[in-house]
This record gives structure tokens, C-alpha cells and sequence, in this order.
């Protein structure tokens, strides 16, 4: 791979139209999925574009060939559209594009989207790509990755067992607080799919230890909803503590 930095990036690609603000949003009416249809086969630059972003909102399976073609397209702003649009029209066909391009694209946006998409696939071969990206990828991608894991560990008993230590490493030690942030999200979220044993136990203990120890605010408040939502008496009783002497709220 080359330089994995975000800076990297074509002249032409605005950060601040990233396809996942389009997601996120609701928008009155949705587009017309025979006009895209049409779009996605414009030369017209603009108008690729316009169409790959529509389809991070909306849903047609006759999208995906073309939006898996357009992974390799040379512009980042079109493959990270593209990238977003194949996280909302999931396929088993685009899973093996998608993991060739986390594993190839210079540009951190694209790799970011990559790794939301992946995370919706519900599909198992995603699993260690998103692993290696919490690993070894910049902050805004193991932001993702680590969210996605979440979604595609909870599919197996093994991959949960599997992920959890390094989730929870990522909770004690990333440098980034987004990213301990969603790391005890998604703790909280694989220990719902776990009976009580010692990974569960080494979880629990994880989440308390951020919850008394991080410096991040927003941190804290995370580890103290996955807690509450698993309801463990342990986590409750250090809760119920830290608000009586005043530390939390």
C-alpha cells in the first residue's frame, strides 16, 4: 500500500462531501432510482457523481456492478461514493472488491468507507480485513473498523472470542478518543452475545477501568451506557458509586 495518509488525496476531492453525511441525513424526496440508474452510466463527471452519492441513500441491486466498477475509478471523491453506496447496497459479490481495496487505496476517506461497508455486509470474510485495520490503520479508519467489527463478530461465537481482546486494547491504549469511544460500544455490544465467562469478565473489567480511569469525557459516558445497557452488577455497583461521590453524572 502506499502512504495510507488522509492528506493524500486528489485535488479535486472535498473532505466535506463525504457520502456518509448524505446517509445520515434525511432527504425529502429520495432520488429516483431509474434517473441514477442513468447517471451512474454518465461521462459526465458531475453527474457520476451526483448518482453514486444518491445511491449511499437509496437501495437497487442493478447499482452494485457498476458500483464496484467505480472502486477502481482513478478520482477518490468517485470511489468513496462508491465505497459508501456498496454499504447500503450490501452484496456477497462486492465483499472481495471492497477488501482488495482496503488493502490497496492510498486514500484514507476511501479506506474509511470501505471499512462501514464492510461492516454491513454481514458477511464472515470481513472479519479479520476489519481486525488488521484496527490494528495497523490511521484514526479515522480504525474509527470505523472498529464499529464494523462489531457487526460482523457478533455472526460468529469464535470471531466474538476472537475480537474482544483486541477491542479492548484498543480501549485501553488508542491514542484517539473517538476510537476508545466506539471500542466500548462495540465491547458493549459483543458481551450482549456472550455467556458469562473470562472473556466476558476481562471485558467488564475493561469498561470500568475506562469508566474510572479515561480522561475523555465522552469516553467515560460510553463505557458507562455499555455498561448499563448489559446490566452486570459489577459495572452497576461502580456506577452507583462514582455518582454517589460525585465523579459521574
Amino acid at each position: 500500500m502506499n502512504d495510507p495518509s488522509l492528506s493524500q488525496t486528489a485535488i479535486d476531492f472535498d473532505s466535506s462531501l463525504d457520502p456518509l453525511d448524505l446517509i445520515e441525513e434525511e432527504t425529502t424526496p429520495a432520488p429516483d432510482p431509474e434517473v441514477m440508474l442513468k447517471l451512474l452510466q454518465s461521462e459526465n463527471k458531475q453527474e457520476l457523481i451526483e448518482a453514486l452519492q444518491a445511491f449511499c441513500e437509496i437501495t437497487d441491486a442493478r447499482a452494485i456492478p457498476i458500483l464496484i466498477e467505480q472502486l477502481s475509478n482513478h478520482c477518490p471523491l468517485i470511489r468513496v461514493s462508491a465505497a459508501y453506496g456498496l454499504g447500503r447496497n450490501t452484496s456477497p459479490s462486492a465483499v472481495e472488491p471492497l477488501i482488495h481495496t482496503l488493502n490497496n487505496d492510498f486514500n484514507g476517506y476511501v479506506r474509511k468507507g470501505v471499512v462501514w461497508s464492510l461492516g454491513n455486509s454481514a458477511d464472515r470474510r470481513a472479519f479479520q480485513p476489519l481486525l488488521k485495520a484496527l490494528k495497523n490503520e490511521i484514526g479515522a479508519v480504525r474509527l470505523w473498523a472498529v464499529s464494523s467489527i462489531a457487526n460482523i463478530a457478533k455472526l460468529n461465537y469464535e470471531d466474538t472470542i476472537t475480537a474482544i481482546p483486541l477491542v479492548i486494547r484498543a480501549l485501553r491504549k488508542d491514542k484517539i478518543a473517538a476510537v476508545r469511544s466506539n471500542s466500548a460500544w462495540t465491547i458493549g455490544k459483543l458481551c450482549r452475545e456472550l455467556p458469562y465467562n473470562v472473556v466476558y469478565a476481562t471485558a467488564i473489567d475493561a469498561l470500568i477501568e475506562a469508566l474510572v480511569e479515561d480522561e475523555d469525557l465522552g469516553v467515560k459516558e460510553d463505557a458507562k451506557m455499555a455498561l448499563l445497557k448489559l446490566g452486570d452488577p459489577r459495572g452497576l455497583q461502580m456506577i452507583e458509586e462514582l455518582e454517589f461521590e460525585g465523579f459521574i453524572y
